[in-house]
Formats: structure tokens, C-alpha cells, sequence
């Protein structure tokens, strides 16, 4: 079992800096400044998925407290950011007031995960119990290590590191809010 990284929640931050989910949206992007003279933004993509603002239409930006939807004219990857046209905004000064703006989107747009697969955001604060120990806390954060991820459960004392990987993690239960593990011996004091 693994999860995917989408929206503000690599932990909750980006680059130290706190992004916290809109409302009800839930954050795939942002916009770090501008791309030229006619109007095009940079955004730095907090999504698996960075070919979906090629393939999206409409693109709704949260900024300043407020949602604004934008027609996308062109999309194009460049280096480690994604460069966005809307046809509404037509050059450099008004695409600097996005500068900042959340590319959001509802949980409804989220793109379908393969099976044992889930959001980074759904499993942060979910209870986690061992088979043999009972209630061990509440996963507090999610390192990626590139070969499997790793649950940081907060345990009131040491926390505790759980290997993100089958033969530990048992079940998830997003909608309980529920996983149970069986941890290895010896990773608990």
C-alpha cells in the first residue's frame, strides 16, 4: 500500500511554508510568477499528475481568499514547472496579481488512484492500530523515500516510523478514519 502526493499535504508544506487545503478545494498547484510578456503563469505542480493541466479545460484559482476559474489557452512543461496561458488574462501585469494563487480543484475533479492507493491528505490524522499493541496514535506525517513511503505516527512520546508497505500495513479505512498495521518486531520500544 502506498499513497500519492497531491494537493498542499507533502506533509502539509512546501518549502517550509504552510499551504493549508481551500475550503472544500484541494490544492494541485502554484502559481510561483510569471512566463514571459503575454500573460503566462508558472506553476509549480503539487500533483502526481502534471499532465492533467494539459488535458484540463477550466482551471480554478484560489487567491486572496476568493476562486476564479480560467479558460487554459496553452499548457507546456518547462523545467520543473508547468506554463499557463488563460485566455483572460492578456499580459504580464495581471497575470502577477495570480502570482501566489492555488490551482485547486474539487474532490469530485481529483484524478482515480489504482487500487491501495491513496492521498497523502486522506491518510494525515487517521488513528493507527497494531494487531497485537492496540491504539498506537495518529499519523502526523508521510516521508517519501522514493522505494516505499513512511507514516510518522505521533504516539504522545518517540514517534513512531511505519514502513508504508503490505506486510505491515494490514488495512486502511479512510472513511472510519482507521489503519491497522502489524508491526515488525523490534520497530517499538
Amino acid at each position: 500500500m502506498f499513497c500519492r502526493m497531491v494537493s498542499s499535504l507533502l506533509s502539509g508544506k512546501l518549502a517550509g511554508e504552510e499551504i493549508p487545503m481551500a475550503g472544500e478545494y484541494i490544492n494541485i498547484g502554484k502559481i510561483t510568477n510569471t512566463q514571459g510578456n503575454r500573460g503566462a503563469v508558472r506553476v509549480l505542480p503539487l500533483t502526481d499528475y502534471p499532465e492533467r493541466f494539459r488535458q484540463a479545460g477550466r482551471v480554478r484559482v484560489s487567491i486572496k481568499g476568493s476562486i476564479r476559474e480560467f479558460n487554459i489557452e496553452e499548457a507546456y512543461h518547462h523545467k520543473k514547472f508547468v506554463v499557463l496561458k488563460f485566455k483572460e488574462i492578456q499580459d504580464m501585469n495581471a497575470a502577477g496579481e495570480l502570482k501566489g494563487g492555488l490551482l485547486v480543484v474539487s474532490r469530485d475533479d481529483l484524478m482515480p488512484l489504482p487500487a491501495d492507493s491513496f492521498y497523502i491528505f486522506d491518510l494525515m490524522g487517521i488513528n493507527v492500530f497494531d494487531l497485537s499493541s492496540g491504539c498506537l496514535g495518529k499519523i502526523t506525517d508521510i516521508i517519501q523515500t522514493g522505494s516505499n513511503d513512511v507514516y510518522v505516527v505521533e504516539t504522545g512520546g518517540k514517534p513512531v516510523l511505519i514502513p508504508a508497505l503490505k506486510q505491515v500495513v494490514k488495512e486502511i479505512d479512510i472513511t472510519g478514519r482507521r489503519m491497522v498495521v502489524e508491526l515488525p518486531e523490534g520497530l517499538v520500544d
